[in-house]
């Protein structure tokens, strides 16, 4: 039992379809995702998606550039269904802040996720906007973090104390997971969700295996793989 929500990120529908009412509590997903699994039409594959998944959140990306076409976007995409959360980054490619577009789209009573945040830096820009709202994401990447060598839970310990300090009513989510262990990394940092890739989602299972038994197991992989080949020397 975890003390946090599990969001598969990713784009398998059937392994969506088979672990919707299991240990999957919502979906996201991303244009890199999609572009990766060779998804060619992003409105089809999206309303597949909702007809699978139709009472837990599901997060679509905007994938324009321009902040005028992402709005357009967020509409469109808000209208197909009630369980959407629209996924807009906190900056552009060009890093134009996206905080006025965050503030239009809540006054809409669109539901969304902030992608691509980094620092508390970042979040302290657009907190003003969640001020009055709730039931909204913000989506902190913390396996890139990690990737440039620096903690991102010390970063989530600021976000947290920040969170708590101004008594903003959103969710943190600990995004771009690299290791299944992240998902206990994410619970000690007080995070509300964590994103978990297909692998990593299968591996939660063995969690609370007895290491002496794992290490055997890990040996008795090496051995048949190498009888399976046929290794001499």
């Amino acid at each position: 039992m975890h003390n946090i929500k599990i969001f598969y990120d990713g784009v398998d529908l059937d392994f969506i379809s088979k672990n919707r009412s299991k240990i999957i509590d919502g979906v996201t997903t991303n244009p890199t995702l999609m572009k990766k699994a060779g998804i060619e039409n992003f409105e089809s594959y999206s309303r597949n998606l909702i007809e699978i998944l139709p009472d837990k959140p599901i997060s679509l990306e905007v994938f324009s550039d321009e902040i005028n076409e992402m709005k357009d976007q967020a509409l469109k995409i808000n209208s197909w269904g009630e369980n959407l959360f629209v996924k807009i980054p906190i900056t552009n490619s060009e890093g134009e802040s996206t905080k006025n577009l965050i503030s239009e789209l809540l006054k809409d009573g669109v539901k969304l996720n902030i992608t691509a945040i980094f620092t508390l830096e970042q979040i302290i820009h657009i907190a003003e906007c969640f001020e009055e709202t709730s039931n909204n994401i913000l989506s902190v990447f913390c396996g890139r973090i990690a990737d440039t060598g620096v903690d991102p839970e010390m970063i989530l310990k600021e976000i947290v104390d920040f969170k708590n300090k101004n008594a903003l009513t959103v969710d943190l989510l600990w995004a771009s997971a690299r290791e299944v262990y992240n998902l206990k990394q994410a619970e000690n940092s007080k995070c509300q969700i964590i994103t978990l890739s297909q692998d990593l989602i299968e591996k939660i299972e063995k969690f609370g295996k007895d290491l002496n038994e794992y290490s055997i197991d890990t040996v008795k992989m090496f051995k048949n793989d190498a009888e399976d080949v046929g290794y001499t020397i």
